[in-house]
């Protein structure tokens, strides 16, 4: 079975933190970052549009599209 992945919301610094079951993987600032870290936790060969459709994903204060800008 494979990971299930949480994508909280945007923080103060627009990063967002990723986690997979439970384990906290980093801050994603984009959905390029949340490819890698899938990739880390052996979700291998998504891209970034498959990040942003796959239902491994649990959205958490907003989908895919949001990535606040950092100043």
């Amino acid at each position: 079975m494979a990971a299930r992945v949480i994508v909280e919301p945007p923080g103060e610094g627009g990063g967002r933190r990723v986690r997979a079951d439970g384990t906290v993987l980093g801050m994603a600032y984009s959905l390029h970052d949340l490819s890698v870290f899938m990739e880390r936790a052996g979700l291998e060969g998504l891209d970034e549009l498959d990040v942003a459709m796959t239902p491994l994903v649990e959205w958490h204060g907003g989908g895919p599209e949001e990535w606040p800008a950092t100043d």
